[in-house]
């Protein structure tokens, strides 16, 4: 495992001398835009190891993606490597069908403390909600990025994170049947709690997320990248393409199906990402992911 490798991998040219904010950032933000999220490998017949030199063989030198226990468990090594003071951190993601947090932990995120400050670090949630920047990890106040609007929510040690949507033009109405609802205003995330956490805690969550049947990593092949100016991402056959706030708090949406004959070709061109074993697009679940 070598750090130069890594930057090479993410395209980053940048000074990495002192652990500022402003170097992390800037890794951060190549690293989303470089290493997509997906769980391809879930349906090509191959296990997800949460192993670190296996994610590092995975995403830095095969040039493929992976989900929050592999990009963030990769991330902490180089962050750890270049001196930042990280901690692990489990989260429960929110289900908006079902109004609910899971039992148990399904997600892993970093806090990294730096001058004084804390920051979550999360360069493994993909899709519309993946954040764009470090957030100061503080309650009640809005941190505008690209994406949107995030904020964190602090109740009795529990921390929730949300995100205030904007208004969608979508192009092609046809090819969409999002579950979205139309006057939704805030959505929530996730919810955390700063407790520490070892990555063996994480062992029976990958295990579990990539065999049960009602897992949405199961029901969902997936892979979404995010963009100079949005994200693209390709969940069963559907590829939408998002440009973020491209006028008047609105966020302009293409999508568009693609054919099982395209899908290497797609997964090739937009996401940099070739699979060495046959991949069978899934899509059974109603779960929105936008």
């Amino acid at each position: 495992m070598d750090i130069q490798e890594y930057f090479a991998r993410i395209s980053y040219r940048g000074s990495h001398n002192k652990p500022d904010l402003a170097t992390m950032s800037d890794i951060f933000q190549h690293h989303i835009q470089a290493v997509p999220f997906e769980n391809l490998s879930i349906h090509c017949g191959e296990s997800i190891e949460l192993d670190l030199e296996a994610t590092y063989n995975k995403i830095v030198r095969k040039k493929r993606g992976g989900w929050c226990m592999e990009n963030n468990y990769l991330l902490s090594w180089v962050l750890k490597t270049l001196g930042y003071d990280v901690t692990l951190l489990g989260a429960k993601v929110y289900v908006p069908e079902l109004d609910a947090y899971p039992d148990e932990i399904d997600h892993l995120l970093l806090q990294v403390e730096l001058d004084g400050k804390s920051y979550i670090v999360d360069g493994g949630f993909g899709m519309a909600y993946q954040l764009w920047q470090p957030m100061e990890l503080i309650s009640g106040t809005d941190q505008p990025q690209t994406p949107g609007v995030f904020r964190f929510q602090e109740e009795s040690g529990t921390w929730y994170l949300e995100k205030v949507k904007r208004k969608q033009c979508v192009l092609n109405q046809s090819t969409s049947a999002s579950q979205n609802v139309e006057d939704e205003v805030c959505r929530r995330v996730y919810l955390f709690t700063l407790q520490p956490r070892d990555i063996e805690e994480f062992r029976g969550c990958n295990a579990h997320l990539q065999t049960a049947p009602d897992s949405l990593f199961v029901t969902k092949s997936i892979c979404s990248l995010q963009t100079a100016d949005g994200i693209r991402a390709l969940v069963g056959w559907k590829l939408t393409e998002i440009k973020y706030n491209y006028r008047d708090n609105m966020d302009l949406v293409e999508i568009r199906i693609i054919a099982d004959e395209e899908m290497g070709k797609t997964l090739k061109e937009k996401f940099n990402i070739t699979l060495d074993k046959k991949f069978v697009p899934v899509n059974k679940s109603r779960l929105s992911l936008f």
